[in-house]
């Protein structure tokens, strides 16, 4: 379908509007991690480098950042198996019930964030008398991660088809060594690229982390909440916004190029 000239100009324009509002603000934090200024005044009255040279010898910030990759990483480990495992028992396998299950495991990352951190802070508190720890923070994590294996490998298991496992069944092969030998090799970009859209959606998550975390974990996006008001502490804020942000975009540049790629192969 061919555009008029003014339908394109006039999307053109729109776009160029909304893609404005979402990355100006993002380009204003990171100038003013930057500026001279304590109080963020705007234009910055000048530039230096002492905001994130404070940063980085900033025990806290440092000791969220590592809690924060603690989670990522454990919670992105998780949803790699029991995603996978869910992918390959849906499409795999029919059985009665099997389209609730599969709206319910993609339930959690529709829901508000909110309601899901209330509804597992009463899980854990109330339902199971857990105290709340980084493990029920892994946990509140894993069950949103999980979403996005299971649609990436699901998506990679129904254009497979089922064709190479057969036959490798048919030559003699296990359930374990026509996986190993023909299955997963199959799905690791898959795979790769869900991991690191989940560990991405978990190390700056902060609604669900703020039901889940307990009062002695202080992942990066709470710390940051916790320091955004108080004196002098912007500016170093502005920095450790600067790096979640780049640390969020790394893993989702790669997951698209993994995408990218493979459609120009098949």
């Amino acid at each position: 379908m061919r555009l008029s000239r003014p339908a394109r100009g006039l999307l053109a324009a729109i776009t160029a509007v909304v893609l404005a509002l979402i990355y100006l603000p993002l380009l204003v934090v990171f100038v003013n991690s930057f500026s001279t200024s304590q109080n963020l005044t705007w234009p910055p009255p000048g530039f230096t480098l002492e905001w994130w040279a404070k940063a980085f010898q900033s025990d806290g910030a440092l000791d969220a950042v590592l809690t924060s990759l603690q989670v990522a990483l454990a919670s992105t480990a998780v949803a790699l198996v029991l995603g996978t495992l869910i992918s390959l028992g849906l499409q795999r396998f029919e059985f009665f019930g099997r389209d609730a299950i599969s709206l319910l495991v993609i339930l959690p990352i529709a829901l508000p964030g909110i309601v899901t951190g209330i509804a597992l802070n009463n899980a854990f508190r109330t339902g199971l008398g857990v105290q709340l720890s980084i493990l029920t923070l892994i946990i509140a994590h894993a069950t949103f991660c999980i979403v996005t294996v299971f649609n990436n490998v699901i998506a990679r298991l129904r254009r497979l088809g089922t064709s190479l496992e057969d036959a490798s069944s048919d030559l003699g092969a296990g359930i374990w060594t026509t996986f190993r030998l023909v299955t997963f090799p199959q799905l690791r970009s898959a795979l790769f690229a869900g991991g690191l859209l989940a560990f991405a959606l978990s190390f700056d998550e902060i609604i669900v982390t703020t039901f889940t975390a307990g009062s002695s974990v202080k992942t990066l996006p709470l710390w940051i909440l916790d320091n955004l008001f108080r004196p002098n502490q912007a500016p170093v804020v502005n920095v450790i916004a600067v790096v979640l942000v780049l640390v969020s975009i790394i893993p989702i540049y790669f997951a698209q190029r993994i995408a990218g790629a493979e459609k120009v192969v098949r």
